[in-house]
């Protein structure tokens, strides 16, 4: 065992004094019986650790294990309260994105002011603040609770990032849906990450259990809050959705879990009103979705994803909020139809040592929406498909520092063959407490 370094204070609560023993070793010492605060090294194999991160998200770059965890009694809880604070200058040339944080190429603008092809911003908002509790680790009653909030908001406003709760299996609150595979996706600077991701944020529930010799096997499933964006036809209009998405994935897992291959599926009911029958509709909308990540050996790991479907547009990062879900239907005024999209990327990692690291990446979103003429957007100005293609180079200074440099090149092209480009270059300076 190493040398242990301790001091004692004393800490006012309710106006009961607590013995508070504080350790400048990683989750080791201190007395069960007493409340004590632990110093946890990123990445370490405490169980403080290993139970806060299981606990956590798992964004890739983005540390979710505070430094400093409370104890609580006998170890009857584990909690933290961590901050990352990112700070980014970025520059942008070509057809800038006017969103500081998210390089979303479906954003890209088609056309520009003569003289605003360069952009120059800085931006603090992917800042966050989170807590991580858990509650009677390593029991079968094992609860966990999880927040995070940044400052995404306009005007640097907080905005709600997650927030769940786990307990038996099941995890509820306002969360990824289980269609996302968060891990799978490699560290970014551009908070957006590859526009083929399927990733979406809404109130949900889900079930997920491991089994196998070495529970190599995963399996869960759930029900996510609706999520829909829809062109209406001249005779169509939107209404109030009745059933939730259904998710759910099959995963296998090797190398102690370092590497894995996910296959998801997701289910979901479309309403809207057609007018001219005064009905409500029923469209069913389904995806299907690879993905996973390998160490390859040699500092080599790949990260993948494919994700193909019809109806499931607000799933993919590029689609969503673009009014793709639903469509008009070329042969009737009053009915619309869900529209077919794929997505794919890939991405290697080579990590030169274990604090610094490469990433290339490229990414494709791809739609097939039939040319109509009843709707009160010109087909000709839809969305067709965009590419995402990404360099960047992360060092992590010390175990509370990180810096990184960052290239991403975004193309859209639209059904006119109309294209615009953008090209922007940022870099990062990250701390986490």
């Amino acid at each position: 065992m190493r040398k242990l370094y301790l001091f004692s204070a004393s800490m006012l609560v309710s106006g009961t004094v607590l013995p508070l023993s504080v350790s400048a070793q990683s989750g080791v010492g201190g007395n069960e019986d007493e409340l004590s605060v632990k110093i946890v090294e990123y990445k370490d194999s405490t169980d403080t650790y290993k139970t806060l991160h299981e606990n956590a998200p798992k964004l890739k770059g983005v540390p979710d294990v505070p430094r400093f965890a409370l104890h609580g009694k006998e170890g009857k809880f584990y909690m933290g309260i961590g901050t990352n604070i990112k700070v980014v200058p970025l520059y942008d040339f070509g057809n800038p994105i006017p969103d500081d944080n998210m390089f979303i190429t479906s954003a890209i603008p088609m056309h520009i002011a003569p003289g605003n092809g360069g952009q120059f911003r800085f931006s603090a908002q992917q800042s966050n603040i989170y807590l991580n509790v858990v509650a009677l680790p390593g029991t079968k009653n094992q609860l966990g609770a999880y927040v995070s909030i940044n400052f995404l908001g306009n005007g640097y406003a907080p905005n709600l990032q997650l927030a769940y709760l786990r307990f038996w299996g099941f995890t509820a609150g306002y969360n990824y849906s289980l269609f996302t595979d968060i891990s799978a996706c490699p560290a970014t600077i551009d908070y957006e990450g590859p526009n083929s991701f399927a990733c979406q944020k809404h109130g949900n529930v889900y079930y997920e259990q491991t089994f196998g010799k070495k529970n190599q096997w995963k399996a869960g499933i759930g029900i996510d809050m609706p999520s829909n964006s829809f062109t209406n036809a001249t005779h169509t209009s939107t209404v109030t959705q009745r059933v939730p998405d259904i998710p759910f994935y099959v995963q296998r897992s090797w190398c102690d879990g370092k590497g894995w291959l996910r296959l998801s599926g997701i289910v979901r009911n479309l309403y809207y009103r057609n007018e001219t029958a005064q009905k409500n509709v029923d469209k069913v909308g389904w995806g299907v979705k690879a993905s996973g990540m390998s160490p390859l050996g040699s500092g080599f790991t790949a990260y993948y994803q494919a994700v193909y479907g019809k109806g499931i547009a607000s799933y993919i990062q590029d689609l969503g909020g673009t009014g793709m879900d639903l469509m008009p239907d070329p042969g009737s005024s009053s009915r619309l139809k869900a529209v077919e999209a794929w997505g794919a990327f890939g991405a290697l990692q080579y990590n030169f040592s274990p604090s610094l690291f490469c990433t290339a990446m490229y990414s494709h979103v791809r739609t097939y929406a039939g040319e109509y003429t009843d709707s009160s957007v010109p087909w000709g100005t839809g969305y067709k498909y965009a590419q995402y293609v990404l360099g960047n180079l992360f060092w992590q200074v010390t175990p509370i520092v990180q810096v990184g440099v960052e290239y991403i090149y975004g193309r859209r092209v639209d059904f006119d063959r109309s294209q615009a480009h953008d090209n922007r270059i940022q870099a990062m300076l990250q701390v986490s407490f």
